[in-house]
């Protein structure tokens, strides 16, 4: 099998890879930008250093030897002039070069607007994505203002351009809460309907040597 590595063109699919692969034991990274004419040879530079399009069979020979796994995430939406990057990786040696934190940390992993968070599910830690603390804050106040305002119709376009963001349970459980505030100050328009992230492809793929 050839190797390759996915391209995210959407938020949603860039962010759902890193989900995919936390658990895994992917937990350091670092992450940066790139012009969008430089990706692919970015791609392939980590792909010669870090072996980012192995194959699973190959990925247990390195963990044999003691060098890391390394997965990358590229948001590579379509015509941007800039591609977001970010490397996952496991324990292990052969990134010492590489300034790597961990997701674990207190200071969270932003990435695309969004921050890592863990939450517990019968007892089970798992990993969401949700809106940071300012664009939380930013959006109550948004709210409020409207509703001071009595702007129905500004308060509906809010709601439906927050459902719109991806449906994680972080973010779907921050919208609900916007929602509430709307209807505390008296909002009385239709509520958006809040979608779940189902599985989707992490992108079509890129090609390695």
């Amino acid at each position: 099998m050839s190797a390759s590595t996915p391209i995210a063109r959407s938020k949603t699919a860039a962010l759902a890879r890193i989900l995919d692969n936390v658990p895994k034991g992917y937990h350091r990274y670092t992450c940066g930008t790139v012009a969008a004419r430089k990706a692919e040879a970015l791609a392939q530079k980590f792909h010669t250093l870090y072996g980012i399009g192995c194959s699973p069979a190959q990925r247990l020979i390195r963990k044999g030897k003691g060098l890391a796994n390394v997965v990358l995430v590229m948001h590579w939406p379509v015509d941007a002039e800039k591609v977001e990057w970010l490397l996952l990786a496991t324990d292990g040696k052969g990134l010492e070069t590489e300034t790597l934190r961990d997701v674990g940390d207190k200071q969270r992993l932003k990435w695309l607007g969004y921050e890592l968070a863990r939450h517990t599910n019968r007892a089970k830690v798992m990993w969401t994505w949700r809106r940071t603390k300012d664009e939380m804050t930013e959006l109550h106040a948004l709210i409020a203002m409207q509703a001071n305002q009595h702007d129905t119709a500004a308060i509906s376009e809010t709601l439906e351009r927050i459902a719109r963001q991806p449906g994680f349970r972080g973010v779907r459980t921050q919208s609900w809460a916007l929602c509430e505030a709307a209807l505390q100050r008296g909002y009385d328009g239709p509520l958006p309907h809040l979608y779940f992230v189902q599985k989707i492809s992490h992108g079509e793929r890129l090609p390695l040597d």
